[in-house]
């Protein structure tokens, strides 16, 4: 998509690509081009390099240290930021738990935890998924029993995204058994250092613990912790997934990845003699995913143009979440088909694929298989597509 810009428009896309490239460190550069995994202190030092500029949290309403871009200007960065290869923040801090505690929070709790995610001085996690609910997320059975000043927390949360390194992990906990099930949820915010917890890391097929279970046994948590009224953490949930499946859609890094495939399918070789952009089947199926990106994009535009206005992402968001991941996973499919044979045994020290006389990083196709396994979960996580699917008959079509 090539929208028309206003001039102050392209001024602010200049000032981004300047300040991008300016300040984006190089060390966390060459190991984003190098396809090698990024540590927290990359990802913290880089988000404290935007929050210094005050870039740090787009979304965000300005009385709470947002930016007050339009949904153009959102656009604009987003695109900037993909293009140089720059990670987003850490989602589960500014996307994910911030919004729910500057919409539902009480202003000591918005004093008390909303400057910390803005300059990445706390590292948050999420606590939703449980062994026996996931796409279900409203059968979870961690329990919080009231005690006095505090909640005793039990039970077990799964699929835990990098909370080996979190500081604290807002959960889903149920306070009433009695009632419809989405009724007797409430939203705890817990300190990952409070007595009782326990980490069990669960590792990838990279051998990496991106992922955890995280056991409560007896942890004690304020009361004062407790985001909103008691038992309508259901409803404060809905709201958060509808930012992390918006999050999900990733146009622009989407963008990126099918401009560089273009460019590679131009000069490797199909076996035939010829250049791989030149056989049919390979060319249609990598302009239809083309299609369906500009299409996609055209969405989140309009998704991005409600939040601007002060709305929480609608049913919206799981179209983007469908479209998005599925897309993600066909640029995986057509980035592996490109590497061929050579993509699928892992043992990074041996194999390199060279794409046209450019090798990608010391294990491009053994990294081009990681990537391919690892989006298999896109479509699982934040809630399956099929839940998704749903979510859109019962609030857009009524069914």
């Amino acid at each position: 998509m090539n929208p028309s810009f206003t001039d102050e428009e392209r001024q602010f896309q200049q000032q981004a690509r300047e300040f991008l490239t300016a300040e984006f460190p190089a060390d966390i550069r060459h190991k984003v081009e190098q396809r090698i995994p990024l540590e927290k202190d990359d990802y913290v030092r880089w988000q404290k390099i935007l929050f210094r500029k005050g870039w740090v949290a787009p979304n965000w309403p300005v009385e709470y240290g947002g930016t007050g871009w339009t949904a153009v200007q959102k656009y604009i960065f987003a695109e900037e930021m993909a293009r140089i290869g720059a990670p987003e923040p850490v989602a589960f801090g500014v996307k994910m738990v911030g919004p729910v505690i500057f919409t539902y929070g009480n202003e000591e709790q918005k004093q008390r935890f909303l400057p910390d995610i803005l300059e990445s001085n706390v590292w948050w996690c999420q606590g939703y998924s449980e062994p026996n609910a996931g796409s279900d997320l409203a059968s979870l059975k961690t329990t919080a029993v009231r005690d006095g000043d505090h909640y005793i927390v039990n039970g077990t949360k799964t699929w835990n995204t990098l909370g080996q390194h979190a500081d604290w992990i807002f959960c889903l906990v149920r306070t009433d058994s009695r009632v419809k099930k989405q009724e007797g949820i409430s939203f705890l915010l817990i300190d990952m250092k409070t007595p009782g917890i326990r980490l069990s890391p669960i590792y990838l097929i990279d051998g990496t613990p991106e992922v955890n279970e995280v056991h409560f046994d007896n942890v004690r948590v304020p009361v004062a912790n407790r985001i909103g009224e008691e038992n309508q953490g259901w409803t404060y949930a809905k709201v958060l997934l509808t930012h992390e499946r918006t999050n999900i859609a990733g146009v622009p890094r989407s963008k990126v990845r099918l401009e560089k495939l273009c460019a590679l399918a131009a000069r490797t070789p199909d076996g035939q003699g010829g250049v791989l952009l030149d056989e049919p089947v390979f060319r249609n199926r990598l302009a239809e995913a083309q299609i369906q990106c500009l299409a996609l994009e055209y969405a989140e535009l309009r998704a991005l143009a409600a939040v601007s206005v002060g709305k929480a992402p609608g049913p919206e968001s799981s179209i983007l979440k469908i479209v998005g991941s599925e897309l993600a996973q066909s640029i995986d499919t057509l980035y592996m088909e490109m590497a061929a044979l050579q993509s699928l045994p892992y043992v990074p020290e041996q194999f390199a694929v060279d794409f046209g006389g450019e090798v990608i990083g010391q294990d491009a196709a053994a990294a081009t298989a990681l990537t391919y396994f690892n989006n298999r979960k896109a479509s699982i996580y934040g809630g399956s597509n099929e839940i998704q699917k749903n979510i859109i008959c019962k609030a857009v079509l009524g069914l």
